[in-house]
């Protein structure tokens, strides 16, 4: 999936990859994402090796205020 929108929110600091999705994923939805664009990124990030990687992952689809 082509995904080129970014979902604006804020990270906390030091926030592991799960605890950021739990906050992405209400940003993602009330910026209409669909199930299925939600769904690709959470897949994403949760197969990340690392927290790092995963954040990293989620940092492209988010523009963070």
């Amino acid at each position: 999936m082509n995904i080129r929108k970014k979902v604006t929110w804020t990270l906390p600091p030091a926030t592991n990859r799960y605890a950021a999705l739990d906050l992405w994923v209400p940003a993602a939805e009330d910026e209409d994402w669909s199930d299925d664009e939600i769904q690709y990124v959470i897949t994403e990030v949760v197969e990340a090796e690392t927290d790092a990687a995963g954040l990293e992952i989620l940092a492209w689809y988010s523009k963070i205020v």
